[in-house]
This record gives C-alpha cells, sequence and structure tokens, in this order.
C-alpha cells in the first residue's frame, strides 16, 4: 500500500486517527478506500462501494438496537470494544462471514460493516473463492461475497486491519455522488429509516440491492 501522497492516504497511524471519528461520519467519505489482504495464496484489494454504521448499547450516547453491542459486551463483539482499525469478523446464518472495521475511541464501540465493493487486485484468486459470481461486479457485491472474496473469516476478528497482512488506503477526495437509507436486513427499529446508516456510491454497479428484514425476534446483524 502506498503511503501519504497527494492521491491517497495509507499511514497507519492517519488512517487509525481517522478511524477513530463517529461512524456515521467516517462512513460516506471512507466510500471509494481500497482494503488489501495479502494471504499466502496472494493478495486480493476491494474499493469499498458501500457500507453501513453500526454504533452502541442501550446504555451509550448512542444506543443502536441494530448493533451486535446493543447488550452490552460478550466475546463475540469484544473486538468492536477496542481500538479503531481492527476487524471484527462474525459468522452469520450458519454459512456467511461479515467483516467490520472497528472505529471510535476505544470503549466506546462502533463499526462499519463492509457490505460491498469492487476488486481492483487479484481478480483470480477472488474469483476462485467466489466461484457462484457470474461477471466481476458481483464478486464482492454483498457483505458475505466481499469477505469471502477477501479470505476473511472468524479467525480475522480482533486482527489490525492498518498491519501487515492487511492494508487500508483512504482517498484524499471524498466520493462524489454518496446516498444514505435504512440499513439491509436489520429488524425492528434498527432497519428503519430512523437509522439511515447504510451509505454507498450511487449508480456503481457492485452496490448491493436493498433488502428488509424478516421479522424475527432478535436483533439484526450489526
Amino acid at each position: 500500500m502506498r503511503s501519504s501522497t497527494e492521491n491517497g492516504v495509507s499511514d497507519p497511524k492517519e488512517v487509525r486517527s481517522f478511524l477513530t471519528g463517529d461512524a456515521r461520519v467516517i462512513a460516506p467519505l471512507i466510500l471509494g478506500s481500497v482494503l488489501t489482504h495479502h494471504s499466502d495464496a496472494g493478495p486480493v484489494s476491494v474499493r469499498l462501494t458501500e457500507v453501513e454504521a453500526y454504533m452502541g448499547p442501550r446504555d451509550s450516547e448512542h444506543p443502536d438496537p441494530g448493533s451486535h453491542t446493543f447488550g452490552g459486551p460478550t466475546a463475540r463483539n469484544a473486538p468492536m470494544f477496542g481500538p479503531a482499525g481492527y476487524l471484527y469478523v462474525y459468522f452469520t446464518y450458519g454459512m456467511h462471514y461479515c467483516a467490520n472495521i472497528v472505529c471510535g475511541p476505544e470503549g466506546f464501540p462502533s463499526a462499519l460493516l463492509l457490505r460491498a465493493g469492487e476488486i481492483v487486485e487479484g481478480d483470480q484468486l477472488a474469483a476462485v473463492r467466489r466461484p457462484a459470481s457470474k461477471a466481476h461486479k458481483d464478486l464482492a457485491s454483498g457483505p458475505a461475497r466481499l469477505a469471502s472474496a477477501l479470505g476473511l473469516t472468524t479467525a480475522d476478528t480482533g486482527r489490525d486491519a492498518l498491519a501487515s497482512p492487511f492494508g487500508l488506503w483512504l482517498p484524499r477526495t471524498p466520493a462524489a455522488a454518496v446516498a444514505s437509507g435504512p440499513r439491509v436486513g436489520v429488524a425492528g427499529p434498527g432497519g428503519s429509516t430512523e437509522y439511515p446508516w447504510r451509505f454507498w456510491i450511487e449508480d456503481d454497479p457492485t452496490v448491493s440491492r436493498y433488502k428488509a428484514a424478516r421479522p424475527r425476534n432478535r436483533t439484526a446483524t450489526g
């Protein structure tokens, strides 16, 4: 990854400082960033085109009923209570991994769910990992596809996304056309228009399609 240049920033100290802010403010600004994972199989890089912000517990300053932290700290969501820039990867529906980048000051949990992106390096490896994808634009279109294309699993939860074998490059110029709306598949109040914390680059072909949550009795993913 490149260090600080006129075109972008990848210096870990600068990136981490950026990520310690409010996830809802960071979300539209991080679109267009490139996350890379250098695995033993090779590197894969994805340009982020869609993210969702998730905030804190019910007793916090910014309670979020759609977040995994809403009920308080657990062994599973512990990375979200840690320092900014680390990964929170969870397993859902018994078949999928979803990846988040932790935001905010340590002890004040928030994160960005990486919902979709464009593979800009390692196309062939991403395609091997995503054999069901019929087109390049589909390789990382959706959080489970994105995590799979990058080769991320729960073994990566709690790892630093700003240190080897990972890297995050931030563009100095924000994406020109950013839209926002309700989060995808979040049940209950957290999935309503009161929480328009899904952000995406308008008209980008890799952005996933919106789907409302099916009614259920537990909080949705975050």
